[in-house]
């Protein structure tokens, strides 16, 4: 049975005229497009006799990514059913969000990838923590020398992908501290790229960064303990950082909530958040590439894709910048098509250009997957 609102095979996606400009790069653009058959085709194609053909005005371009969000996390913690995460990945949906790498869920997830209606779905299966060094519940909790093994089971569980909790508090020491040596970090990334599988991690912490890109870690999740040593290094490693700025906003709560029992760690956790514009506008300056993400699920509901633009606007990043930043590198770092000749036609119309301002990005007109509007 379908889920609802899921198109059947009786459903013929429509044909429809882009007449643009259709942003296919982020310095490329064409005067119009054409979607067939669910694909999108830069010339106009042959036409059957009588064909229906739907004109689409507007700026067009790939849907929005979302590197850094948690299908199946429900609010407050705790896993969801399986409707429910569908529901979120609606919400993400419906707000234009369409290219999803689920960075760590409860559940398992891969029944979403065969929904049609639904993004796009990468998956980093289950987070990998130390053990009672994350939120309860949420992730397999291994000691270092089960880590190598838990890393070989989650990159078979996901899409390439694998999720490690790099730090956390130490409530010995009451502040953030790695959560792993150099040696267990090393051990980690060498089981997924063994596996077949890049790994990134979860840090807020400083001290954690250096011992992560020795060990040769593909991504960063958060990253606001980027120093002056360290952003270059990051820069020359070619490693992208996902921002989730929205959610370094609540940093302020969770220091209020443990300054009674960790004045450092309270102290730390405000002044990462007091960085956090400065911090990202000089890794941007150095050459690191951002990617967007929301930090959905969990502790911030679904649908929030657009405050984290604003937020890399607060950072001082043009409208460009951040367009790329939520559109094409994350097709970039994750291999996924965008809207050259042949590929899905998973699009977005706008009646302004967000490479300008990126609240264009706001006011769409067409939310558009697989050649079917869905939004």
């Amino acid at each position: 049975m379908s889920p609802p609102d899921a198109p059947t095979d009786a459903d013929a996606a429509p044909i429809l005229h882009l007449r643009g400009p259709v942003l296919i790069g982020p310095e490329e653009e064409l005067d119009g497009a054409w979607v067939v058959d669910g694909a999108i085709r830069h010339e106009r194609p042959e036409l059957p006799a009588g064909a229906e053909v739907r004109e689409i005005d507007g700026f067009v371009v790939p849907g929005l990514a979302d590197l850094h969000c948690h299908l199946g996390i429900g609010d407050g913690g705790g896993g969801t059913t399986l409707a429910e995460a569908r529901a979120q990945a609606l919400v993400d949906r419906d707000t234009g969000v369409l290219l999803i790498r689920d960075a760590g869920s409860i559940m398992d997830t891969s029944p979403l990838q065969q929904q049609q209606d639904l993004p796009r779905l990468i998956r980093c299966g289950r987070h990998l923590a130390r053990t009672r060094r994350y939120l309860i519940g949420y992730a397999d909790e291994v000691e270092p020398a089960g880590l190598p093994a838990a890393v070989t089971r989650e990159a078979r569980r996901g899409d390439g992908w694998v999720k490690l909790v790099g730090d956390w508090i130490d409530r010995g020491a009451g502040d953030l501290a790695p959560c792993w040596d150099a040696v267990d970090f090393v051990a980690a990334a060498e089981a997924a790229h063994a596996a077949g599988a890049r790994i990134t991690t979860h840090t807020f912490d400083e001290e954690t960064l250096p011992l992560v890109l020795d060990a040769g870690f593909d991504c960063l999740e958060h990253a606001t303990g980027l120093t002056d040593e360290t952003i270059p290094r990051v820069a020359a490693a070619g490693v992208p950082v996902v921002t989730t700025l929205v959610n370094v906003d609540e940093f302020e709560t969770y220091a209020a909530q443990g300054e009674a029992k960790f004045p450092a760690y309270a102290a730390h956790m405000r002044r990462l958040r007091g960085n956090r514009y400065d911090r990202t506008r000089d890794a941007y300056d150095a050459g690191v590439q951002l990617l967007v993400g929301t930090d959905a699920g969990g502790v911030l509901g679904h649908g929030i894709v657009h405050d984290e633009l604003d937020e890399l606007a607060a950072c001082g990043l043009d409208g460009s910048t951040i367009l790329d930043a939520a559109v094409w590198a994350p097709r970039r770092v994750l291999g996924a098509p965008g809207l050259e000749d042949g590929a899905p036609a998973d699009l977005l119309v706008v009646p302004r250009d967000p490479r300008t301002d990126h609240r264009a990005l706001r006011q769409r007109t067409h939310v558009v997957l697989g050649g079917r509007r869905v939004a």
